[in-house]
């Protein structure tokens, strides 16, 4: 008897076990570990001066430049803002213009970013399938996933030590047009690389929305210029204020 189990154990190895049931997987929107759709306001507590105003010719005070990058500022002209009031609302620069953000999902593989200030529209691709745009835009192609934190509320991978939880979202934008860091022509150029955090917490009954960036630029940037931008839930769009970024354009 036990050879004749032995045998038709044998039998099943061979044929093969019946295929356990698998769950079907997740979408980046099903699998989503934070929340960061809704309606979101800036909150400017820092560099002020530079976000709030337009800063006179040469003030680029805190952005690394290179000798390159120092030179190009240098030869701005106010002049130029009706015309080129759009390379202020790249991609590495739109998240510090103080304005409003509605973040959805634009299905479940991409999460859309629309932006009252300068009326642009930033889409995260989660799928690596996804064939990136060949011209270079305001906005470029970004490059997102879920990235894995030790704690929750933290900047993500570079902050971290071990594998981690799911956590923040990493976003790594590239194909951009040159455009400013500052509406003063504190210049960065096409070959910039950008990688964001966005990260989500919750105090005293409020929700914070922080946008932790860092910008790569080998031709106008002497090292990575790291921001930290924050934001503030809104209930709904009733301040939405739509203003292009120059005179009749969207600019998107």
């Amino acid at each position: 008897m036990s050879m004749r189990i032995a045998a038709a154990a044998l039998l099943m190895l061979a044929m093969g076990a019946p295929a356990t049931p698998q769950s079907p997987a997740k979408t980046p929107k099903d699998a989503a570990p934070i929340d960061l759709t809704g309606n979101w306001v800036s909150v400017v507590t820092e560099d002020w001066r530079w976000r709030m105003l337009i800063p006179k010719k040469g003030d680029y005070a805190s952005v690394p430049l290179s000798a390159e990058g120092r030179k190009l500022a240098d030869t701005w002209d106010a002049s130029k803002l009706a015309s080129d009031g759009c390379k202020a609302y790249g991609a590495a620069a739109l998240m510090r213009v103080p304005g409003r953000l509605q973040i959805s999902w634009e299905n479940d593989t991409a999460l859309r970013i629309d932006t009252d200030a300068g009326q642009q529209t930033r889409r995260l691709y989660f799928d690596k399938a996804q064939k990136p745009q060949p011209e270079r835009t305001w906005q470029g192609n970004s490059a997102a996933e879920w990235d894995r934190i030790t704690r929750p509320g933290g900047l993500g991978v570079s902050l971290q030590q071990g594998p981690g939880i799911p956590g923040a979202l990493k976003v790594v934008t590239t194909n951009l047009k040159a455009g400013y860091l500052r509406k003063n022509g504190v210049p960065y150029s096409e070959d910039t690389t950008m990688t964001e955090y966005f990260d989500r917490l919750s105090a005293y009954g409020t929700d914070w929305l922080t946008v932790f960036t860092i910008v790569e630029d080998p031709h106008y940037l002497n090292q990575p210029f790291i921001t930290s931008t924050h934001f503030k839930r809104e209930p709904d769009r009733s301040k939405w204020m739509p203003t292009p970024c120059e005179a009749g354009s969207s600019g998107q």
